[in-house]
């Protein structure tokens, strides 16, 4: 069984010109952040894979949650494939973690999130909203071999508000 927790990043600023790969994490994005990671720590194994977009709202809203699920932050992989909107890459990408591992969580972005969550899940959500977890599960042993999950949880931002 293989269980994967996908998390879209927290809330970014448009208010600077800067390039996309660049913008931070709003007052609101981190506010969120916190909200939902203090309800995904009961969701969470014991022991788990954390990748992140390179992307900087990713890498800060990967941040916030492994500090507030006692994650070292040192143990996060940044990887720059993640910086990516096609939810086929992000499969690609999902279909290449280790078979050693069974349970992986990934901080990436939207339409990927969205896009992959109804293709592989039973569930159909709308929009995965920023700061927004999704927790999928597969009857399978190999990573390459996902197919048709279950969509076991959602937390989203807007529940604690």
């Amino acid at each position: 069984m293989k269980q994967l927790f996908l998390i879209r990043h927290a809330k970014s600023s448009w208010s600077s010109p800067l390039n996309d790969v660049d913008r931070p994490l709003t007052n609101r994005g981190i506010q969120d952040a916190h909200l939902v990671s203090a309800d995904v720590i009961n969701e969470l194994p014991e022991a788990y894979l954390f990748w992140s977009s390179i992307a900087k709202r990713a890498t800060e809203t990967a941040i916030l949650l492994a500090q507030n699920v006692s994650y070292p932050i040192e143990s996060i992989q940044f990887k720059p494939e993640l910086y990516t909107f096609d939810d086929r890459k992000l499969e690609q990408i999902i279909k290449l973690c280790p078979d050693c591992c069974d349970h992986l969580i990934v901080c990436g972005h939207n339409e990927a999130i969205t896009n992959f969550v109804n293709k592989f899940g039973d569930r159909f959500i709308d929009n995965v909203p920023t700061s927004g977890f999704v927790k999928l599960a597969f009857n399978v042993n190999r990573w390459k071999d996902i197919a048709n999950g279950q969509t076991l949880k959602t937390i989203f931002p807007k529940e604690f508000k």
